[in-house]
């Protein structure tokens, strides 16, 4: 039953994500497309990468991840960043327009924490945090979603 329970928070999750980008369209407040709102989650989850690995991370083409991040780009909702220890490469960078925007989906994130706070012992807190940690950090090794942005001036990969 822990496959069912799990299936049940992840379709949650992404419900409230995707009734949150339509009601943008509904609101006529879109400024993005659909293919541009989770571009911009994927870069957002993964701190600040390059364009290569963008790319990788999605599988598309190196060009096309270059296309779609030159709208965003013009649109104001990321920065290409050049890197300090590599002049060649630059990283995305989201912009706090587009955390301005998108705020009312990470609010439900919030939201869930508190409630969890409410509900749960501290004990039942510690030990729900080191869980989720050991599946983030060990059991999905191929997603990787934040990086060391040490060489990027001011810029810190975080929520919103």
């Amino acid at each position: 039953m822990l496959d069912e329970a799990f299936a049940k928070v992840y379709t949650k999750f992404k419900l409230h994500f995707y009734k949150q980008v339509f009601n943008r369209f509904a609101q006529r407040e879109a400024t993005l497309t659909t293919v541009e709102s989770f571009c911009m989650e994927v870069i957002l989850a993964m701190g600040c990468p390059t364009i290569a690995e963008f790319s990788n991370m999605l599988q598309i083409s190196t060009p096309n991840a270059a296309y779609k991040i030159s709208s965003l780009v013009q649109k104001g909702y990321v920065e290409k960043v050049q890197s300090k220890t590599d002049r060649r490469e630059y990283h995305l960078v989201v912009t706090q327009k587009y955390r301005d925007y998108y705020a009312g989906s990470y609010h439900y994130l919030k939201t869930i924490i508190d409630r969890a706070k409410e509900r749960f012992s501290p004990e039942d807190l510690a030990k729900l945090e080191e869980m989720l940690t050991i599946v983030s950090e060990e059991l999905m090794p191929e997603i990787r979603i934040s990086q060391n942005p040490s060489d990027l001036p001011g810029v810190v990969p975080r929520l919103i």
